[in-house]
């Protein structure tokens, strides 16, 4: 297997605040190329049922069309009170605009009056080039707060509270969050992966 070239990585997302957390876990050396660079749409499809679905059909539309060695990742926030809800829906728990705020006002509604606030943050990242295609995971446990806290991050940060930490991830700055966040934890197991392939 030849070792994918990686001095041009293209990220799979539209979302300003994974790009900015993916460039500053990528090493340096590594051109990061946007979606609106390559000149791709920024909702790239993500019909599947799995995250790890969803991360494979994003990266494979992008390689696809450019030829890029190609970074997709699908999240999703598991509730335990919820039987694991969102989940894959998380992004269009509201509904289709994906709107962030709507989204935490739901899980917010559906969990008045829950003692049991446990909640998993999920992360699979997936890699395509021309020979691999790989996926890597990262998880996160912690609590659903009753109300948001901090204005830092995205999504479902500003209720999300790591367990171990008395902050939610909003109230971190990202050189924080990217210590124990699950993109962080399943972006090192993908760059674990891509050094070790032989040159």
């Amino acid at each position: 297997m030849q070792a994918p070239d990686l001095t041009r990585l293209l990220l799979c997302t539209g979302n300003a605040g994974k790009v900015a957390e993916l460039r500053r876990l990528l090493p340096v050396g590594i051109e990061v190329v946007s979606l609106t660079e390559a000149g791709l749409p920024l909702d790239l499809p993500e019909t599947g049922d799995t995250l790890e679905a969803n991360a494979l059909q994003k990266a494979r539309f992008a390689h696809a069309r450019t030829g890029l060695p190609c970074l997709a990742d699908d999240t999703g926030l598991e509730v335990e009170a919820l039987g694991g809800d969102p989940g894959v829906r998380s992004a269009r728990y509201a509904g289709p605009e994906k709107d962030a705020q709507l989204n935490t006002r739901k899980l917010l509604e559906a969990l008045q009056g829950q003692v049991d606030r446990r909640a998993r943050f999920r992360s699979v990242i997936a890699f395509v080039s021309d020979d691999i295609e790989q996926t890597f995971e990262g998880a996160v446990e912690g609590a659903i707060t009753h109300v948001p806290r901090g204005d830092a991050g995205f999504g479902y940060d500003p209720v999300f509270q790591p367990f171990g930490h008395d902050r939610t991830f909003a109230e971190m700055s990202i050189a924080e969050k990217n210590t124990l966040s699950h993109r962080a934890l399943a972006m090192r197991k993908t760059i674990e992966f891509l050094t070790a392939q032989p040159r």
